[in-house]
């Protein structure tokens, strides 16, 4: 992978208009969004995309999630049913991701797909989000700003610290406020959770007035974020942990004494918000062996739950 030079772009009016230039030219721009920094490129341009996923390492085989203004505008790009306009309707802008058929005539670059004929796209709710798209007027394909299989970043130096010199920008525009990846819903045939994210399931559901089918883990996505081992920090991880063993750094949740503690309080949005930063800080320590406090599987807490347990996942 060729070297670049990667800049900074403030989260303003001339930033925007700075950032979308590079990536109308094939570029590529970190930015932040209400869920975790993307690493955005042109969804129409092949070449570039190519580029992202050379930047990431990551599998061709593995689709790209697209960020689009609107629901108007992403109608351009895939068929709505029913059912997935009123989710849409529902929970956009927001941290919900559909997949849906993708339309003949899109124009979206067969790589961001993985050559599937659906599409993965969502509404970010994140006015820095909002503003690039305003400015670059197109769809941006945008996985998560690290390299693949890696911790997600949730600041603008988790970013700096793992793609200087892969990619050409980043916007700075601070933290994210959810700090996990949006959920995914496909609709067709059924209804079916892809990811545990953003959105707890509960609340989908409840839109829906019905369950949600589970999917399983598969090494052929059909969606992103469907790999089993993935958000992987530097050391092993072992979950449900009570207590660390000799040799274990804890990462705690609730009322235990900890190296880092998602929430001392035991709230899961708070410990959403905080898990991938508080797993860069178990790579600054330099744990080799992660010991994981309980986490309740309700609401935020099976997001938190899931990735967890792909960053166990042997690798």
């Amino acid at each position: 992978m060729k070297k670049v030079t990667t800049r900074t772009f403030a989260a303003n009016d001339a930033g925007f208009t700075a950032s979308a230039a590079v990536l109308a030219a094939g570029g590529l721009i970190a930015f932040p969004t209400e869920t975790v920094y993307g690493l955005g490129v042109d969804a129409r341009n092949t070449e570039a995309v190519a580029r992202l996923y050379d930047a990431k390492g990551r599998p061709s085989f593995n689709p790209l999630i697209v960020h689009v203004a609107s629901l108007a505008q992403a109608e351009a790009f895939v068929e709505f049913d029913e059912v997935s306009k009123g989710l849409a309707q529902a929970f956009w802008p927001g941290a919900l991701t559909l997949v849906l058929p993708l339309r003949a005539d899109s124009g979206i670059s067969r790589l961001v797909t993985a050559g599937l004929d659906s599409l993965a796209i969502r509404v970010p709710d994140h006015a820095v989000a909002r503003g690039l798209m305003g400015a670059f007027a197109g769809p941006i394909a945008a996985p998560s700003a690290n390299p693949s299989g890696q911790i997600s970043p949730t600041k603008f130096a988790h970013v700096a610290d793992q793609m200087t010199g892969r990619i050409d920008g980043i916007i700075d525009g601070g933290d994210c406020g959810v700090g996990l990846e949006s959920t995914i819903v496909a609709t067709q045939p059924v209804p079916t959770l892809l990811r545990a994210g953003g959105i707890p399931t509960e609340a989908i559901e409840a839109a829906l007035g019905s369950p949600l089918v589970r999917a399983g883990e598969t090494g052929a996505p059909s969606s992103p974020g469907q790999l089993a081992s993935h958000y992987a920090p530097n050391g092993t991880v072992r979950l449900n942990a009570e207590n660390a063993e000799q040799g274990e750094t804890l990462l705690g949740f609730g009322a235990v004494d900890a190296a880092v503690n998602l929430s001392p309080s035991g709230d899961l949005v708070e410990a959403a918000a905080r898990l991938f930063d508080a797993l860069h800080q178990l790579n600054a320590l330099g744990a080799q062996r992660i010991a994981v406090s309980p986490i309740p599987e309700r609401g935020l807490g099976r997001a938190i739950n899931d990735r967890l347990r792909r960053a166990a996942a042997p690798r």
